[in-house]
């Protein structure tokens, strides 16, 4: 059958599964392959993309017709109980059966089985259709819309039949395993196909062939011999049948157990549902199961303190603080205190002690310290991967370690940007400036009046409040420039914590930008995709 584009399969599978547990499944299982692209194992992927295109194409052909295969090692009995399911002699069985490596396939109900028979794979020559004899000798209706297919034995010494079995087993939507009472615990069986079907119960049977050879008394005990080699492959619920194809012993139950499943209308969504379980158990086995962490906002807090420090912002903002207030406070130093050597910022500096750093030059930026900056991430992403499968924990440090050295570039780019205020005063300094001197002439003036008045070199001042003039305006302006010297320092260093607080806030600011476009948010975008893997996942499963 020609391959089918991405869109044609859409839409058949939505037509098919419309209104359906189903549908969600597939999709369930679409959404997981997505996510994972990239993060897990491509072969894997592209198993498991196969397995999602084949049960769509399955689910189109599968409205009127069940696919039932009969599989078997040689000697079995496999293709005498076909034959006898058949009610014809269409194998060959024992010494008569060819070499050939294809199936054979008999068909009740042809409308429509055509496409089906061309998408197993099986040639015209080796189709029967059943509704066109007319020989039958039982009411073809029970049988109607089934397609019997008789496997090449799996035990073979050609290749071409092991490839045949293995291409068949998972596109038929019941498997009847055929067993004889010599070989049925032979490991080739079990260990090729019964165990990594495990998944796949509901759409198995068992059948004991030749129980005629087995004494009665003893078939319960074989029978549940088998069933415990069953359960050891994890195949504990699988319905195990004796029957003898030649003599018709057991032959009744098995076309029942068969035609019941295919009058529920299950057998095929049965077989595309255990499809789409092992599937998802094997995404699930590969990406691991632990429940996605959340990138909370305290883990992008502590990052962010972290770089901060390794970026130098505290150290950055205490020299703002210093500076400005060193600046502010000179510019607004009473003049007199200065000439004793002990200036307003002389005292802020005193006040604000180890907060600030020993000197009280302008902050430099410099270069943010590459391991520190490297481990911070780095740990980030781990709190963020912890309990991952190896996997997505690997994606997501890639996500955030992807070129580190880019990263430290960046942020040592966007911290020089950032204008940190330590250069100029406030404006209200200025003008505080100006009036402390405008307070010492004032003083000097009122010095020089006193002292010339005392000197009878100008007439004698008149008094205020009781005093000489001149002596008021002295001390007055002395008391004006004591006080504005105690202002000042107040508000120097509520302007320096203010500056150094904004700086502060900017240069976080600066760093935030760079780890929320380089860390923060590709960990999110990794973390989302596993987020959606594990729904996707569960969803498939049917959880």
């Amino acid at each position: 059958m020609t391959a089918r584009s991405e869109e044609e399969v859409g839409q058949v599978r939505d037509l098919a599964t419309r209104g359906t547990a189903l549908g969600s499944r597939l999709d369930g299982l679409d959404a997981a392959v997505a996510a994972a692209r990239g993060r897990l194992d491509e072969s894997l992927l592209d198993d498991v993309t196969g397995a999602t295109r084949r049960a769509t194409e399955r689910l189109r052909l599968s409205a009127q017709h069940t696919v039932v295969a009969i599989a078997g090692a040689t000697g079995s009995g496999k293709s005498s109980t076909y034959n006898a399911l058949a009610e014809l002699e269409l194998s060959s069985v024992g010494t008569r059966r060819p070499t050939t490596s294809w199936a054979t396939a008999v068909v009740w109900g042809a409308e429509g089985a055509g496409e089906l028979l061309q998408w197993l794979g099986i040639p015209p020559r080796y189709q029967t259709m059943r509704d066109s004899l007319l020989d039958s000798r039982r009411d073809a209706r029970e049988f109607e819309g089934v397609v019997l297919m008789d496997l090449p034995d799996h035990d073979s010494t050609e290749v071409a039949h092991h490839l045949e079995v293995d291409r068949l087993v998972e596109l038929a939507d019941l498997l009847v395993w055929v067993v004889d009472p010599q070989k049925y615990a032979d490991a080739a069986l079990h260990d090729r196909y019964l165990k990594p079907l495990a998944g796949h119960q509901d759409v198995m049977l068992v059948v004991v062939n030749h129980i005629d050879t087995i004494p009665e008394d003893e078939r319960d005990a074989m029978v549940a011999d088998v069933r415990r080699l069953l359960v050891a492959d994890g195949l504990a619920d699988i319905p195990v049948l004796p029957i003898s194809a030649r003599h018709g012993i057991g032959m009744d139950e098995l076309r029942r157990e068969i035609t019941d499943r295919v009058a529920s209308k299950r057998a095929t969504a049965m077989r595309v549902e255990a499809d789409v379980a092992t599937a998802a158990r094997r995404l699930e086995g590969a990406g691991g199961t632990a429940a996605p962490r959340e990138v909370t906002t305290e883990a992008v807090e502590e990052l962010q303190t972290k770089v901060d420090d390794a970026a130098g912002v505290p150290v950055l903002a205490a020299g703002v603080r210093r500076t400005v207030a060193s600046r502010t406070g000179r510019a607004t130093t009473w003049p007199p205190l200065a000439l004793f050597g002990r200036t307003p910022d002389q005292a802020l500096v005193a006040e604000l002690g180890d907060e600030l750093p020993a000197h009280s030059d302008a902050p430099q930026v410099g270069q943010v310290q590459r391991g520190a900056l490297h481990t911070a991430i780095r740990e980030f992403a781990d709190g963020i991967g912890r309990d991952l499968a190896t996997p997505w924990e690997r994606a997501l440090r890639a996500a955030a370690t992807d070129d580190l050295d880019e990263t430290g570039q960046r942020i040592d780019s966007e911290l020089r940007g950032v204008e940190l205020g330590a250069g100029r005063i406030p404006w209200w300094a200025h003008l505080l400036r100006l009036v402390q001197w405008l307070l010492l002439a004032g003083a000097l003036a009122g010095g020089v009046w006193w002292g010339l008045a005392a000197a009878s070199v100008v007439e004698d001042a008149p008094d205020v409040v009781g005093y000489p003039a001149p002596a008021v305006v002295l001390v007055g302006c002395l008391a004006a420039g004591l006080v504005l010297a105690v202002l000042g320092r107040i508000a120097a260093a509520a302007a320096a914590r203010s500056r150094a607080r904004r700086a502060e806030e900017n240069l976080r600011d600066a760093v935030a930008g760079v780890l929320e476009e380089r860390v923060v948010q590709p960990v999110r975008e990794a973390n989302r995709d596993y987020a959606d893997f594990r729904s996707g996942v569960l969803a498939a499963l049917g959880e």
